[in-house]
């Protein structure tokens, strides 16, 4: 699935949050209930407006950029940019 499929950044939805396509659910969220240890399914439960393709298309996009050859500059080009641009 491509990444436009999955998530939206609009600067009118959430301030440009990262949010699920077709939500206002931030992917943040997502990310921060996994940790916590609630599945994917008591996840959407909580947030029914985000599908299951939805978490699962996420975390293969995740993975993809994880392992990529290129994170470390993936990863430094977005701490660059966190730290550089202005605050909405």
């Amino acid at each position: 699935m491509d990444v436009n499929e999955v998530i939206t950044i609009d600067p009118e939805i959430q301030f440009g949050t990262p949010v699920f396509k077709g939500t206002r659910v931030p992917v943040i969220s997502f990310f921060q209930h996994l940790e916590s240890g609630v599945t994917i399914d008591n996840f959407i439960l909580d947030f029914p407006t985000v599908k299951k393709e939805q978490c699962i298309a996420l975390l293969e996009l995740s993975e993809k950029i994880v392992t990529s050859k290129n994170f470390k500059q993936l990863y430094e080009t977005a701490a660059w940019w966190k730290f550089t641009s202005p605050v909405v």
